[in-house]
């Protein structure tokens, strides 16, 4: 009996050496299946921020069943596929409440959209001095900007725009280093993404460029998609630039608003043969904390604005 006792304890300490030499490899093998997708997500510019949720949930002691991931991979594939590829990574949305030193005042920043707050501020501190002594914008570098990603917004506050507009955004948004869904908001902004628009002083297209940025347009077209869309992206850009980063000035300056402007200066042109000239002065409002939230500024519940001088527009004929 001791020797059977023996033999048997032999036996069963050779089967579980055997087992070993069997899981372990398996165990490694699956292991490396899991890593794989989130090692290749990560070359994958536009889904940076889905990939450190995923190596979150791989890293945990209870892995998601491989069949419940499978629909997050096929999401992340779709939505690959769809966009457009960039030519430098894209810039993630940036959320919170804008904190910043300020000159003008109490920023008066909030979580949620109202008419006239929003994560960028309260419309008095973005258009600070218009009321008294003239525009002065407070510094805001465009690293500081609050705003979404176009992605999220796509098929909500820029659904007027194309597949192939969306694409050109992302496009010159990736070459320059700047969030896509800036420049899908100047678009909405100037013309609701119609690339056949023209201004009441005869700005062209999506990003209404002004006749002297019309001049090197293909076939004298200021209107072709590509065309109007990177030269509205680089003035922008070269503004930018030339305001030390500023965004809120840039953003003034692409409506024509200058430092020093006065609510008169804004509003002359209203009582003149060309009342959309004027510079609206829910401009930054609705840009700030309308468009680049997603949020779409021309179809909210309530307005996005206080000053809605363009109205009169409306009611006159000149």
């Amino acid at each position: 009996m001791k020797l059977s006792s023996a033999f048997a304890t032999l036996l069963l300490a050779a089967v579980a050496v055997e087992a070993s030499t069997h899981i372990n490899p398996l165990h490694k093998r699956h292991g490396a299946s899991r890593l794989t997708p989130a090692r290749r997500d990560q070359t994958s510019k536009r889904c940076k921020p889905r990939v450190s949720s995923s190596v979150a949930h791989t890293s945990s002691p209870k892995p998601a069943p491989t069949s419940s991931a499978k629909p997050n991979n096929v999401a992340h594939k779709t939505s690959a596929a769809a966009a457009p590829k960039a030519t430098s990574p894209a810039i993630q949305a940036n959320t919170g409440l804008i904190n910043v030193k300020s000159d003008c005042g109490n920023i008066g920043a909030t979580e949620h959209v109202t008419a006239t707050s929003g994560p960028n501020g309260n419309i008095d501190w973005l258009n600070c001095g218009i009321d008294n002594g003239g525009w002065n914008p407070p510094f805001v570098h465009i690293s500081q900007l609050k705003h979404a990603e176009l992605s999220d917004a796509r098929h909500t506050a820029f659904s007027a725009c194309t597949d192939e507009i969306i694409a050109k955004f992302e496009q010159y948004g990736g070459e320059l280093g700047i969030p896509s869904i800036i420049l899908a908001s100047f678009a909405m902004q100037e013309s609701t993404c119609n690339p056949g628009t023209v201004g009441g002083a005869g700005e062209q297209g999506l990003m209404q460029l002004t006749h002297d940025k019309c001049v090197d347009a293909p076939g004298g077209n200021c209107q072709d998609i590509d065309y109007n869309i990177r030269t509205g992206a680089q003035f922008f850009m070269d503004t930018l630039n030339g305001n030390g980063g500023d965004v809120f000035k840039t953003v003034g300056n692409y409506n024509g608003w200058f430092k020093g402007m006065t609510f008169g200066d804004a509003t002359a042109a209203g009582k003149t043969g060309c009342c959309r000239c004027q510079n609206n002065l829910d401009y930054l409002q609705q840009w700030g904390n309308g468009w680049i939230q997603g949020i779409n500024a021309y179809d909210t519940k309530f307005r996005l604005g206080k000053y809605f001088n363009l109205d009169i527009c409306n009611k006159f004929p000149w």
